[in-house]
């Protein structure tokens, strides 16, 4: 583990961290220090496996399992967490799916799934957290602030992505959500930061790079020439909660390889 943690104290909640960028990041925090609830919606064994990492390095964490767009089992989760860490410091609004279709053939059943986990999970998880989080305030040892909560989003909440309609509009919302309570919040000491990951290696986009002609296909869309890696995002939400990002709120980072630069454009469109 870190011999100086910058997040040494505090306790972390990382929704989806079973695998890809969710672990990625609950094993960042770790590192740094945090105390982190492994928090996943079906594959305890992957859990249970993110888990024994972080100990084995030294850390703690426990997992529990929650649909994050489910009022009553986000609560429950809480509970669990106030029960064994006593508070929240971190949240990380991770969770998330696809069920891509084209736009005339999507049900109202693929629309509504991805809007429920992708946006609501992050209203329901950022409200308790709040909640907390005024309640306690700020406790100086601990952090400058009263509370962190990173909502990861995409680089889809600025891309358009014909074929995942119900996709983008749950990242465009996020990128609304977390800038307004971000102005709600800021007055209690409470930072809110979003994240726009570009192309990152995980489970959900394997077929994107699981081949080297899928890998060449994709890295024609990302100016710097390399996919992302889940440790990437990990060690840039550790930054963000730590007193070294206490100034930043409000605002998406993209983390994409320059993604949003639209390469296509670069030879003159």
């Amino acid at each position: 583990m870190n011999s100086t943690p910058s997040l040494s104290g505090q306790s972390a909640l990382v929704t989806g961290a079973d695998s890809g960028i969710g672990k990625g990041v609950a094993l960042a925090l770790a590192q740094a220090g945090a105390r982190v609830v492994i928090n996943y919606a079906h594959n305890k064994d992957a859990a249970d496996a993110t888990v024994n990492e972080i100990t084995a390095a030294g850390g703690e964490a426990f997992a529990f399992q929650a649909d994050v767009s489910h009022e009553a089992e986000v609560q429950a989760m809480f509970a669990e967490m106030f029960n064994q860490y006593g508070t929240i410091d971190i949240l990380v609004n991770n969770a998330g799916l696809q069920k891509d279709s084209k736009f005339v053939d999507m049900t109202l059943d693929q629309w509504n799934t991805v809007i429920n986990i992708n946006l609501t999970g992050q209203f329901l998880c950022s409200r308790e957290a709040a909640r907390e989080f005024i309640r306690r305030g700020v406790v100086e040892v601990r952090s400058r602030a009263a509370g962190k909560i990173i909502c990861m989003s995409s680089v889809h909440e600025v891309i358009p992505w014909a074929g995942h309609v119900n996709y983008a509009a749950s990242k465009g919302g996020i990128s609304m959500f977390m800038k307004s309570i971000a102005q709600e919040l800021a007055p209690h000491k409470i930072r809110v930061v979003g994240i726009g990951p570009g192309a990152i290696q995980t489970p959900i986009n394997k077929a994107a790079w699981d081949t080297p002609e899928a890998l060449d296909k994709l890295l024609t869309l990302i100016p710097y020439n390399r996919i992302g890696k889940p440790e990437d995002i990990g060690k840039l939400v550790a930054w963000l909660a730590s007193d070294d990002a206490d100034y930043i709120t409000g605002t998406t980072i993209f983390m994409d390889g320059g993604m949003t630069l639209y390469p296509g454009f670069a030879d003159n469109g």
